[in-house]
C-alpha cells in the first residue's frame, strides 16, 4: 500500500520533521498538504551509477560506489516549486530511484542489506552543473533548497518488482530520460553494504541510487515530472529565485 505523507497546515515546509502535524495515509485527503513521504536525517546519494550516465558526462564509471550527501534543506514534495538560483547559469534534472530505510543499519552484510529496506520513491536529484563543476565537489552545486524534490508517495518494496522498475524524466511532456533500474553498475545491496560500513542509516533515511542517461538543463518555467510505474509521479515547476 503506497504511503502517502501530508499535512493539513498548509503553511507546513517540505523540510518539516514528524510531528504532530505531519500524518500518514493511503490517500491525500482533498485540503491537505503533500509532504516528502520520509522525513531523512541525512540524504545519501550514489553518483554516475549508471554507465551512460557517467559516459554522456566525459567520466569514467566509478570502481566502487561514488558517494556525496544532499541537506535535508533541499527537500521539496511532489509540486513545490523548484527554485533557479541566481548564483548558476546551468541547473540540470536527474530522475532517480530512492530508496527509504526501514530500521537502523551498520555495518550489514551484502546478503541481509536489502531486508532494511523499508520501501521505494522517485527522487529528482536537483544539480547546478556549473557549480559542480567549478566547485571540484558537489555539496553546492547539489545542495540548494528545493534541489531534492521527493515523492509522491512511498512504496512498500513488497509490494514492487524492482526488476521491473523503469525510471522516467520528461520535461514539458518531452521524455527525456528512460531507464530500467537494472542498468545500476552497483545494486542496491551492494550500496547498502558499502554505505553503512562508514555510516550508520536511520529509519527514515533516504538514497538517492544513481540517475539513467539523459539529464539535461532546465530553465525557470518548465516542468518537470519523474515517472516510475508502481509508485507515481513526481512533478514540480521551475521557478526564478
Amino acid at each position: 500500500m503506497k504511503q502517502i505523507r501530508y499535512s493539513f497546515n498548509s503553511f507546513l515546509a517540505p523540510t518539516t520533521p514528524d510531528t504532530t502535524e505531519v500524518l500518514y495515509g493511503a490517500t491525500l485527503p482533498p485540503t491537505a498538504r503533500l509532504l516528502p513521504p520520509c522525513a531523512p536525517s541525512k540524504i545519501v546519494c550514489v553518483g554516475r551509477n549508471y554507465l551512460e550516465h557517467a559516459r554522456e558526462l566525459g567520466n569514467e564509471p566509478p570502481a566502487e560506489p561514488l558517494i556525496f550527501m544532499k541537506p535535508p534543506s533541499s527537500l521539496i514534495a511532489s509540486g513545490d516549486s523548484i527554485v533557479y538560483p541566481a548564483a548558476s547559469q546551468r541547473v540540470d534534472f536527474e530522475g532517480e530511484l530512492g530508496l527509504v530505510i526501514g530500521r537502523r543499519v551498520r555495518n550489514v552484510r551484502r546478503e541481509d542489506a536489502l531486508s532494511y529496506i523499508l520501501g521505494y520513491t522517485c527522487v529528482n536529484d536537483v544539480t547546478a552543473r556549473d557549480l559542480q563543476k567549478k566547485d571540484g565537489q558537489w555539496t553546492r552545486g547539489k545542495g540548494f533548497d528545493t534541489f531534492c524534490a521527493v515523492g509522491p508517495c512511498m512504496v512498500p518494496k513488497e509490494d514492487l518488482d524492482f526488476a521491473k522498475l523503469r525510471v522516467r524524466t520528461l520535461v514539458n511532456g518531452e521524455v527525456k530520460q528512460d531507464g530500467p533500474v537494472s542498468d545500476m553498475i552497483f545494486s542496491l545491496d551492494v550500496i547498502l553494504e558499502y554505505v553503512s560500513a562508514f555510516m550508520t542509516l536511520e529509519p527514515g533515511d533516504l538514497i538517492a541510487t544513481g540517475t539513467p542517461p539523459g539529464v539535461g538543463p532546465l530553465v525557470p518555467g518548465d516542468t518537470v515530472r519523474i515517472e516510475i510505474d508502481g509508485i507515481g509521479i513526481l512533478e514540480n515547476p521551475v521557478v526564478a529565485a
